[in-house]
């Protein structure tokens, strides 16, 4: 082999041993830690790149925090970015907590981060309370007169409760809940317009934030409208209904009323057919006393005498017979 080529071979392969090495042993990362007073050792860093950690993340998160006077290791930093926690957020969420004096430590705000909350911003929320407005909640009075109020609720985070704490769809429905209470128990919607921080009082006296991941600062009531005339409406309602009952009651007894007639109108013609058959008898019974000798002729003439006489009568008695004649 030509020495020249032997010479650049050697040469480049010194270069990448030389950024090799420096890619193992991070000696500007120990270098800048020496120099922040964070005791951390080469062989840990080199460590830190076959753990598949970077160095430089755990590093300078160790650098904030010794500046911040906050003790955290380099093996919790490990640990925590190795369970997919992210390190930079929980960071700042103990210096932030630490200068608003906010009990907070390294535990609990790792376990807030890998539960999926974002722990730094729970910390501003906890500093800066939070306004969440309520959607339109209507209630209806005792009087039947509906009223639609809106609410502004300011909460601010309670940090032991982020872990397995409600979220705020909770405290929204629960001041939802005492809104409907406190105006469904007021004997009218009068003494609700006049005295709105009834409802406030009512609805905080409640503890609503127990169970949460937030504290009730405040309830105000922003507006409350006047809706609808729900008591007369269901009276409207309900007499409908009292009257459609009645039609059919009243159609009921009109053909039951039917029926009893063509009852009647049957029974009548039954009637008229057993007196037809029993004068059908008549002639059969004549000729029995006919053949038997109880009857004779002059008998049977003066009854056809006595039955036109009676006919006669009675037409004369019926109304318009004189006009006929």
């Amino acid at each position: 082999m030509d020495p020249s080529i032997s010479i650049i071979l050697i040469i480049v392969g010194s270069v990448v041993a030389f950024f090799l090495l420096l890619y193992l042993l991070p000696v500007n990362l120990w270098f800048t830690a020496q120099l922040s007073n964070v005791k951390i050792s080469l062989l840990n860093l080199v460590l830190m790149r076959l753990r598949k950690v970077p160095p430089s993340l755990v590093t300078n998160a160790m650098i904030i925090s010794s500046k911040a006077g906050l003790k955290i290791t380099s093996n919790e930093i490990e640990t925590h970015y190795l369970a997919g926690g992210n390190v930079n957020k929980v960071i700042k969420a103990l210096i932030s907590a630490d200068k608003a004096n906010i009990p907070l430590d390294f535990k609990l705000a790792t376990a807030i981060d890998l539960a999926g909350r974002d722990v730094f911003d729970a910390v501003q929320l906890s500093v800066n309370p939070q306004v969440i407005n309520t959607p339109p909640v209507a209630a209806v009075a005792k009087d039947g007169i509906q009223l639609i109020a809106k609410a502004r609720v300011t909460v601010r985070a309670n940090i032991n409760q982020l872990v397995g704490g409600a979220g705020e769809e909770t405290i929204l429905a629960r001041v939802g809940e005492g809104i409907v209470t406190t105006i469904g128990s007021s004997t009218n919607h009068k003494e609700v317009l006049e005295n709105p921080d009834k409802i406030s009082k009512t609805v905080l006296s409640k503890g609503l934030d127990s169970g949460t991941a937030f504290e009730i600062l405040s309830i105000d009531i922003a507006d409350i409208d006047i809706g609808e005339n729900i008591g007369a409406k269901l009276q409207i309602d309900q007499a409908e209904a009292d009257l459609k009952v009645a039609n059919a009651r009243a159609e009921e007894r009109r053909a039951m009323a039917v029926a009893s007639e063509q009852e009647m109108r049957a029974k009548a013609q039954e009637a008229k057919a057993k007196v037809i058959e029993a004068e059908a008898q008549v002639p059969l019974a004549m000729a029995e006393a006919f053949r038997n000798g109880n009857l004779g002729i002059m008998d049977y003439y003066k009854m056809q005498n006595i039955q036109a006489d009676t006919e006669m009568r009675g037409s004369i008695s019926k109304p318009g017979s004189s006009d006929k004649k």
